[in-house]
């Protein structure tokens, strides 16, 4: 019988020393040892399995990764230092000269700029489709198109896209189905169960969940992961052994955190439905959700995310995230404290204002990360500086 979930984010551990630890070591080394030159030479020329060197390979980081194949589903894995280094790594390691890119027009801002600004110089070309329309999407498909990237829920907009329609119409294109599972995390959804060849974290955001350190991770098809790994170990954007013994550790809570935090998210976004100074307020568990039934096939809850448009735009918002008392004013998200941010002129400052209108990102939009406080709390300081 398979282990559940929770048993497997908390029981997969590297196997313990002649010290018999309960909780993993830190391995804080940056090389390893060998016995003699052949079991070296054997390393190296991947005729055995060793640790060699941590920018390749750390038990600390396998730890990690072995923990999130597993709740993801995945058939292999590959840590990187962040979740943009885990994004651009899972595309620039595939993707090569003439081929073709088609991404949700709905993506977070570095992703974009890494799209539009840097792949064009390596002649990899890029289309946008609408999230909100999938029905364009296999139109837009050409000859050489190689990847399908999407984010589900998107960041900021919260749109979601049905991924088993995407996972039929990659498979039937022999395209690559590219998944930032950031805001869902393998507790809420698992892309790769609908289709998906490769998931991307940015683990910094829940799988840390405390806004500590910085990590991302790449999981999917051992050969395309094969590809990933071998990039990375060349271009170097490993994941520190501390910051994978950090986010291991931060696993055994995820499901316990996600569960409170999709909690506070629903009673949140529900109490402000209908407060007058507010409009749109978008949350996937919410029945007003324009995707609300795909979001109930693919995923366990609706996730810790809210966003609003404050009455007023740009000032208005301005004044609400000044009036804030207890929430935090910053860029990051899935802390076990509230934060309140303005997308449109901090994590998509760099997209022009028509680029984030066509997302939803009006001036007053306002992404409200749901923390473990109590509700309570988290609702009487949002009304206040509403007020």
């Amino acid at each position: 019988m398979e282990n559940k979930f929770e048993t497997n984010s908390i029981r997969t551990q590297v196997p313990v020393t002649e010290n018999m630890e309960h909780s993993v070591p830190l391995y804080l080394t940056s090389s390893f040892v060998f016995d003699n030159a052949e079991d070296m030479r054997a390393a190296f020329a991947d005729e055995k399995e060793a640790n060699i060197y941590s920018r390749f390979s750390n038990p600390n980081v396998q730890e990690f990764v072995d923990k999130m194949c597993l709740l993801e589903g995945a058939e292999a894995g590959y840590a990187t230092s962040s979740g943009m280094s885990a994004i651009f790594a899972s595309m620039i390691a595939l993707l090569k000269s003439g081929d073709h890119l088609l991404s949700a027009s709905s993506i977070f801002g570095a992703t974009h700029t890494i799209v539009t600004k840097y792949f064009p110089k390596w002649g990899i070309e890029h289309s946008y489709f609408d999230i909100s329309k999938p029905e364009t999407i296999e139109k837009m498909i050409k000859k050489n198109t190689k990847m399908i990237f999407v984010e589900t829920p998107s960041n900021p907009g919260l749109d979601i896209i049905d991924l088993e329609m995407l996972g039929k119409l990659c498979k039937k294109h022999n395209i690559i189905l590219n998944v930032d599972n950031c805001f869902a995390t393998p507790y809420l959804q698992r892309p790769i169960e609908f289709g998906a060849d490769l998931v991307t974290h940015s683990a910094t955001k829940y799988i840390d969940g405390q806004g500590r350190v910085l990590g991302g991770a790449v999981l999917g098809r051992k050969d395309l992961i094969k590809e990933i790994y071998l990039f990375c170990r060349s271009t170097g954007p490993a994941l520190s052994p501390f910051n994978a013994w950090v986010l291991s550790k931060s696993l055994e809570t995820l499901s316990i955190r996600m569960e409170k935090h999709c909690e506070n998210a629903l009673r949140l976004a529900t109490a402000l439905q209908y407060h007058p100074k507010l409009e749109k307020i978008k949350y996937p568990g919410l029945l007003s959700h324009p995707q609300y039934e795909i979001a109930k096939k693919q995923m366990k809850s609706g996730g810790g995310i809210v966003t609003f448009n404050v009455k007023g735009g740009l000032e208005a918002g301005k004044k609400f995230l000044d009036g804030l008392k207890m929430c935090s004013l910053t860029a990051n998200l899935g802390d076990t404290r509230t934060i309140a941010t303005h997308p449109a002129s901090t994590t998509h400052s760099k997209l022009t204002e028509e680029e984030r209108l066509a997302v939803g990102i009006t001036p007053g939009l306002v992404r409200i990360s749901a923390g473990l406080e109590n509700i309570i709390d988290i609702i009487g300081d949002i009304e206040q500086a509403l007020k």
